[in-house]
């Protein structure tokens, strides 16, 4: 074979390989763009898809084609390996919609910014409160909401130590600020309340409740107490030691804040006929803790529940200073020396 001809040959052969290589790339980008189109682009229905932590690309496939975002989930781990987005993408709460292609929906994925609407529990709110606050802010049906917190049925472990009734979870709504999915449940909402308590509730809180000859009921009871009468963290302890102390001794604690949980509207003070109302609430009249929590309690009045102080007051007073500061007595006299020096403040 001539020199001329072997040439040609080689060039032919070229040409034809370069042909199949364009047309391999165009069949390819034909497939691929095929691969990443809307799985209904008339469809642009918002649909709100969770994907739990820890999910693999196979899982969130199979996610997103439960929910009718994508039509294939062989589709979707291919392009996600294709364009290296494999392993990339995120937990969280997304809005999607099947007039996303892939490239949008990958992107959403890999973004992290969960749809949740933030809102804020403060420390010392009672249910009452929490349900204003999440109504008000249109995340319930009060009516369902009141419901399930009587009646949904939650699986934390402290909740077999909790009273039958509709304050069952009172105390338990644990205060924090909550990015909120949209389109939840008025049993979610509870339920991601209940976990937070849940989750720093630790063991260790148990095995000292346990050392102190408490339940679960009766150290958030305590911890509700403190949380609305102590203002600052170093007078919370100090509160606990006059619950304490006063229970060891058989005294009625006398709190007011028991009696301002039974009038509902706080009172700047209280008249004797309040500390006279009649409900198991009030600790001016009955001896002993109240049946159960009077707010929801922060993490800092939990921990004095369960680690008082080591003191012999029996008596406290609002320090007339402005820091809302308290004034800690041991005798009777003491109590009404400081109390004479806050009402002449007033």
């Amino acid at each position: 074979m001539s020199g001329k001809r072997k040439t040609n040959k080689i060039v032919k052969f070229s040409i034809a390989v370069f042909i199949i290589l364009i047309i391999g790339v165009i069949v390819f980008k034909v497939a691929m763009s095929n691969a990443v189109e809307p799985y209904d682009s008339t469809d642009s229905t918002k649909v709100i898809v969770t994907v739990p932590m820890g999910s693999s690309t196979p899982q969130i496939a199979a996610i997103l084609e439960k929910n009718g975002i994508i039509g294939n989930v062989d589709n979707f781990k291919l392009v996600s390996k294709i364009t290296g987005n494999n392993g990339k993408y995120k937990a969280g709460t997304y809005a999607l919609s099947p007039s996303m292609n892939l490239d949008e929906i990958m992107k959403k994925l890999q973004s992290g910014i969960s749809v949740a609407n933030m809102i804020t529990i403060p420390e010392g709110y009672t249910i009452e409160q929490v349900v204003g606050i999440l109504d008000k802010a249109g995340f319930i049906d009060k009516a369902v909401f009141l419901y399930e917190l009587e009646n949904g049925d939650f699986k934390q472990k402290f909740i077999e130590f909790l009273p039958e009734g509709p304050n069952r979870l009172e105390g338990f709504l644990f205060p924090e600020t909550y990015d909120i999915p949209v389109n939840v449940s008025e049993y979610d909402i509870i339920n991601i309340m209940l976990n937070q308590f849940d989750k720093l509730y630790t063991d260790k809180y148990y095995a000292r409740a346990s050392e102190l000859g408490l339940n679960i009921n009766e150290v958030i009871t305590i911890a509700s107490m403190i949380e609305r009468e102590a203002a600052v963290n170093e007078d919370r302890p100090k509160v606990a030691s006059v619950i304490f102390n006063r229970l060891e001794q058989s005294m009625p604690l006398q709190f007011c804040s028991t009696v301002q949980y039974v009038l509902g509207d706080p009172k700047a003070r209280l008249s004797y006929e309040d500390t006279q109302v009649n409900s198991e609430y009030n600790t001016y009249i009955n001896a002993g803790l109240p049946p159960g929590p009077i707010c929801s309690p922060g993490l800092e009045s939990i921990k004095a529940a369960l680690h008082p102080e080591e003191t012999e007051y029996l008596y406290f007073v609002v320090d007339p200073d402005g820091k809302r500061t308290h004034q800690f007595a041991k005798t009777y006299d003491e109590f009404l020396k400081y109390k004479k020096e806050y009402t002449d403040s007033l």
